[in-house]
Protein backbone atom coordinates (compact mmCIF):
# COMPACT_ATOMS: atom_id res chain seq x y z
CA UNK A 1 0.00 0.00 0.00
CA UNK A 2 1.38 3.39 -0.97
CA UNK A 3 1.82 6.17 1.54
CA UNK A 4 -0.67 9.02 1.73
CA UNK A 5 0.86 12.34 0.72
CA UNK A 6 0.22 15.57 2.55
CA UNK A 7 -2.65 17.64 1.14
CA UNK A 8 -1.22 20.75 -0.50
CA UNK A 9 -2.78 24.07 -1.37
CA UNK A 10 -2.80 24.32 -5.17
CA UNK A 11 -4.38 27.75 -5.51
CA UNK A 12 -2.39 30.92 -6.15
CA UNK A 13 -4.05 34.33 -6.22
CA UNK A 14 -3.62 35.85 -9.69
CA UNK A 15 -1.05 34.80 -12.27
CA UNK A 16 1.69 32.28 -11.52
CA UNK A 17 4.89 34.29 -11.88
CA UNK A 18 8.00 33.25 -13.82
CA UNK A 19 9.96 33.80 -10.57
CA UNK A 20 7.74 31.28 -8.73
CA UNK A 21 8.20 28.75 -11.55
CA UNK A 22 11.96 29.31 -11.68
CA UNK A 23 12.27 29.00 -7.90
CA UNK A 24 10.28 25.74 -7.97
CA UNK A 25 12.69 24.31 -10.54
CA UNK A 26 15.78 25.55 -8.67
CA UNK A 27 14.66 23.89 -5.42
CA UNK A 28 15.02 20.49 -7.09
CA UNK A 29 18.73 20.80 -7.91
CA UNK A 30 19.64 19.15 -4.59
CA UNK A 31 17.53 16.07 -5.40
CA UNK A 32 20.20 14.27 -7.40
CA UNK A 33 18.18 11.06 -7.81
CA UNK A 34 15.97 12.95 -10.28
CA UNK A 35 16.85 12.38 -13.94
CA UNK A 36 13.94 14.19 -15.60
CA UNK A 37 11.41 16.95 -15.07
CA UNK A 38 8.32 17.65 -17.10
CA UNK A 39 6.59 21.00 -16.88
CA UNK A 40 3.24 22.14 -18.23
CA UNK A 41 2.43 25.83 -18.23
CA UNK A 42 -1.11 26.84 -19.12
CA UNK A 43 -1.13 30.38 -20.49
CA UNK A 44 -4.18 32.60 -21.02
CA UNK A 45 -4.73 33.21 -24.75
CA UNK A 46 -6.13 36.39 -26.24
CA UNK A 47 -8.71 34.48 -28.28
CA UNK A 48 -11.14 36.35 -30.50
CA UNK A 49 -14.72 35.20 -29.82
CA UNK A 50 -17.58 36.70 -31.78
CA UNK A 51 -15.30 39.56 -32.76
CA UNK A 52 -14.26 40.32 -29.16
CA UNK A 53 -10.73 39.87 -27.81
CA UNK A 54 -10.08 38.09 -24.51
CA UNK A 55 -8.11 40.40 -22.19
CA UNK A 56 -8.05 38.05 -19.18
CA UNK A 57 -9.72 35.12 -17.48
CA UNK A 58 -11.16 35.36 -13.98
CA UNK A 59 -10.87 31.94 -12.30
CA UNK A 60 -13.15 30.82 -9.50
CA UNK A 61 -13.39 27.47 -7.76
CA UNK A 62 -15.41 25.53 -5.28
CA UNK A 63 -12.23 25.33 -3.19
CA UNK A 64 -13.32 22.75 -0.62
CA UNK A 65 -14.28 20.29 -3.35
CA UNK A 66 -11.35 21.32 -5.56
CA UNK A 67 -8.88 20.58 -2.75
CA UNK A 68 -10.28 17.03 -2.55
CA UNK A 69 -10.15 16.58 -6.34
CA UNK A 70 -6.56 17.84 -6.59
CA UNK A 71 -5.55 15.60 -3.68
CA UNK A 72 -7.17 12.56 -5.35
CA UNK A 73 -5.38 13.34 -8.62
CA UNK A 74 -2.12 13.65 -6.67
CA UNK A 75 -2.56 10.34 -4.85
CA UNK A 76 -3.69 8.43 -7.94
CA UNK A 77 -0.79 9.83 -10.01
CA UNK A 78 1.77 8.81 -7.37
CA UNK A 79 0.19 5.32 -7.34
CA UNK A 80 0.33 5.08 -11.16
CA UNK A 81 3.80 6.54 -11.87
CA UNK A 82 7.17 6.25 -10.07
CA UNK A 83 7.57 9.96 -9.41
CA UNK A 84 10.04 11.63 -7.10
CA UNK A 85 8.08 14.90 -6.90
CA UNK A 86 4.87 16.42 -8.17
CA UNK A 87 3.55 19.95 -7.94
CA UNK A 88 0.27 21.42 -9.18
CA UNK A 89 -0.71 25.09 -8.99
CA UNK A 90 -3.81 26.79 -10.39
CA UNK A 91 -4.66 30.47 -10.41
CA UNK A 92 -7.68 31.98 -8.70
CA UNK A 93 -8.75 35.49 -9.63
CA UNK A 94 -7.88 37.50 -12.72
CA UNK A 95 -5.06 36.35 -15.01
CA UNK A 96 -4.28 38.52 -18.05
CA UNK A 97 -3.67 37.19 -21.55
CA UNK A 98 -0.06 36.07 -21.78
CA UNK A 99 0.18 35.13 -18.09
CA UNK A 100 0.38 31.63 -16.60
CA UNK A 101 -2.70 30.16 -14.87
CA UNK A 102 -1.72 26.48 -14.51
CA UNK A 103 1.66 25.04 -13.52
CA UNK A 104 2.19 21.28 -13.32
CA UNK A 105 5.67 19.99 -12.52
CA UNK A 106 6.62 16.31 -12.31
CA UNK A 107 9.99 14.76 -11.52
CA UNK A 108 11.23 11.18 -11.79
CA UNK A 109 14.31 9.09 -12.41
CA UNK A 110 13.36 8.68 -16.10
CA UNK A 111 11.82 11.05 -18.65
CA UNK A 112 8.97 8.82 -19.83
CA UNK A 113 7.46 8.69 -16.34
CA UNK A 114 7.75 12.46 -15.84
CA UNK A 115 6.28 13.22 -19.28
CA UNK A 116 3.40 10.75 -19.06
CA UNK A 117 2.49 11.75 -15.50
CA UNK A 118 2.48 15.44 -16.38
CA UNK A 119 0.09 14.88 -19.30
CA UNK A 120 -2.09 12.60 -17.16
CA UNK A 121 -2.36 15.26 -14.43
CA UNK A 122 -3.23 18.10 -16.83
CA UNK A 123 -5.93 15.99 -18.51
CA UNK A 124 -7.41 15.03 -15.13
CA UNK A 125 -7.42 18.66 -13.90
CA UNK A 126 -9.17 19.87 -17.06
CA UNK A 127 -11.78 17.08 -16.85
CA UNK A 128 -12.43 16.93 -13.10
CA UNK A 129 -11.41 20.02 -11.13
CA UNK A 130 -14.28 22.34 -10.11
CA UNK A 131 -12.51 25.43 -11.43
CA UNK A 132 -14.29 27.83 -13.78
CA UNK A 133 -13.05 30.64 -15.95
CA UNK A 134 -14.90 33.77 -16.94
CA UNK A 135 -13.39 35.27 -20.09
CA UNK A 136 -13.11 39.03 -19.73
CA UNK A 137 -13.12 40.89 -23.05
CA UNK A 138 -11.34 44.13 -23.90
CA UNK A 139 -14.76 45.81 -24.38
CA UNK A 140 -15.71 45.12 -20.74
CA UNK A 141 -18.12 42.24 -21.45
CA UNK A 142 -17.56 38.65 -20.33
CA UNK A 143 -18.63 35.03 -20.90
CA UNK A 144 -18.06 31.77 -19.04
CA UNK A 145 -15.32 29.65 -20.62
CA UNK A 146 -15.98 26.03 -21.59
CA UNK A 147 -13.14 23.65 -20.61
CA UNK A 148 -11.72 21.71 -23.56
Amino acid sequence: MSKEHKKKNVFIQGAISPAFIGDSIAKHSTKTEIGAHSIFLGQVRNDILDGKEVAAIEYTAYTEMADEVFHAIREETFAKYPLTCMHMYHSIGVVAAGEISLFVFTSSRHRADALEACTYIVNRIKAEAPVWGKELFTDGSHTWKANT
